[in-house]
This record gives structure tokens, C-alpha cells and sequence, in this order.
């Protein structure tokens, strides 16, 4: 007998943009590391292994954020000082689980996404904030 799904619409709706991100950056010849990387505090979408870009096997921390719309803002405006804290933090404490990739070089990402959940308009904002900049 199969379970019927528990999970919220908004969550149904969130893992619908994840996957979606996820499938992009993987054609993008990005590799996925860990998905839902949670710490106290604090959660990271997708952790990446970018070995495509300028920095060699860069650890990407990507944050998803989706609008139904990009009116107020969008979602990458909504990354403000306190999410980018819990951010950071969560990402040090990912890289202290994972000391094989402590010493590589590491940026954050965020990744906005509007429209349909399945299919969303992305906007792809490499480097957007760096842990010495909050």
C-alpha cells in the first residue's frame, strides 16, 4: 500500500525548482555534492563541484530562491544580510564534515527562479556574496 505524499504544496513546489536547478547546473558540467546540506541554523540548497570554472574544483554553495513572479524583487532579493550569515555558517560546517574539500576554493551562488516550478525562468548569479562581505 503506497503512503500518500505528506509533503506541503510549498515543499512539493520547492523540490519541483531544486530538481529543475539541479538538472541545469549539471548540464552546466557541474557536480553535485550534497543536496539539502543542513546544519544548526541553517541550510544549504545544493553544494557543487564547479571543475569547468575558473577556480579549479571550486565547491559551490547554491541558494534556490523562487517567486511565482519577479515582481518585489525577485528572489534573489530576498538573500539578505541574515540568510547570508546562515549561510556561511552552514557552509563551514558542511566543509568541517567534508575536510577533503576544506582547502579547495569555495563561492556562493544564488540561483532565482520564477514561473512555472517544473520548468522556472532561471537567473544564475555566480559569486553573489562572499563569507567576508556580511
Amino acid at each position: 500500500m503506497a503512503h500518500a505524499d505528506r509533503r506541503t504544496p510549498r515543499r512539493i513546489r520547492g523540490d519541483a525548482v531544486e530538481a529543475a536547478v539541479l538538472a541545469y547546473l549539471q548540464a552546466q558540467g557541474m557536480h553535485m555534492l550534497s543536496r539539502n546540506a543542513a546544519a544548526r541554523g541553517g541550510e544549504i540548497d545544493l553544494v557543487m563541484l564547479d571543475n569547468n570554472g575558473r577556480d579549479a574544483d571550486a565547491v559551490v554553495f547554491v541558494e534556490v530562491r523562487y517567486r511565482a513572479s519577479n515582481a518585489f524583487g525577485g528572489g534573489a532579493a530576498s538573500v539578505d544580510a541574515g540568510k547570508r550569515r546562515r549561510l556561511i555558517r552552514a557552509a563551514q560546517v558542511f566543509l568541517q564534515r567534508h575536510p577533503e574539500h576544506a582547502n579547495a576554493p569555495c563561492r556562493f551562488d544564488v540561483i532565482a527562479a520564477s514561473g512555472d516550478p517544473a520548468a522556472p525562468a532561471l537567473e544564475w548569479l555566480q559569486d553573489a556574496f562572499r563569507a567576508d562581505d556580511v
